[in-house]
């Protein structure tokens, strides 16, 4: 199985931690010349810098960039692929606050959408001339399982969600002739601040403990485990490889068995 990611470079977004961070380790140990990208200098250039390096020419660096600045995200992201061309590109972004869909006001949706989508589709139009020339495309997105089945209490979570997985599959087909595939990696429940921040939220609003707001979630779970950010970013590395070149406009979970559509 050709996994080798050696000469290919990858764009790491919300590479500071969590499954972003796990990601830009698996890449980097496949080969990968890795670039990650966050809104705080300090935390990525401490990821980049502490990146493997496993074959002479491999290298890493960063942007420290804001995904709702557009016009900033397109300017460093055009300024990155002109010294080197990007053939793979992790979208990934902290989820929004949690709440019904019926209290959210327009502004937080219209926030919302324009960090997921407009940000991945400003980045997508500064990378497609390159990943068309390479013939070499990966574009992977970590979404939720909420593609399949609206989680409660996150409505504006599963409204933008789901127009990330439309986006997505819509450019399947459009870039499969180019040799650019674009999927979508569905996490459940996964050991990092963001579930960290839901479990207290519910809490908060429940009046119950943390710790049984976790055994709640984890009853829900067949693995009956929370995910390690390590488990998605092992589909992120295999969904960018040579691989799978075949793999196109899927929804992966990476969730313990926990969603029950199919």
């Amino acid at each position: 199985m050709n996994l080798n990611l050696s000469g290919k470079h990858a764009l790491v977004c919300g590479g500071s931690e969590g499954i972003g961070r796990a990601a830009a380790e698996a890449l980097a140990e496949l080969g990968a010349n890795v670039t990650v990208l966050a809104r705080r200098a300090d935390a990525v250039r401490a990821v980049a810098t502490a990146l493997p390096c496993h074959f002479p020419e491999q290298g890493h660096g960063f942007l420290a960039v804001d995904l709702n600045d557009r016009a900033e995200l397109h300017a460093a992201v055009s300024a990155l692929v002109e010294r080197q061309p990007l053939q793979i590109v992790l979208n990934n972004t902290g989820g929004p606050p949690g709440g019904p869909l019926f209290a959210a006001t327009a502004e937080q949706l219209l926030g919302v959408f324009g960090q997921h989508v407009i940000a991945a589709h400003t980045i997508l139009q500064a990378v497609l001339p390159g990943m068309k020339e390479s013939g070499y495309g990966r574009i992977i997105n970590v979404i939720s399982t909420s593609v399949k089945e609206p989680l409660a209490g996150l409505g504006v979570s599963n409204t933008i969600r789901g127009a990330m997985a439309s986006w997505a599959k819509t450019l399947a087909s459009e870039l499969a002739p180019f040799g650019i595939t674009v999927n979508n990696v569905l996490p459940g429940f996964t050991d990092t601040a963001r579930l960290s921040g839901l479990i207290a939220a519910k809490a908060r609003e429940s009046g119950s403990s943390e710790d049984a707001i976790a055994k709640t979630m984890l009853a829900s779970v067949p693995a009956g485990r929370f995910a390690k950010p390590e488990e998605p970013a092992a589909a992120i590395a295999f969904l960018a490889s040579p691989a799978a070149a075949y793999v196109n406009g899927i929804n992966l979970p990476v969730d313990g068995g926990r969603t029950r559509s199919l």
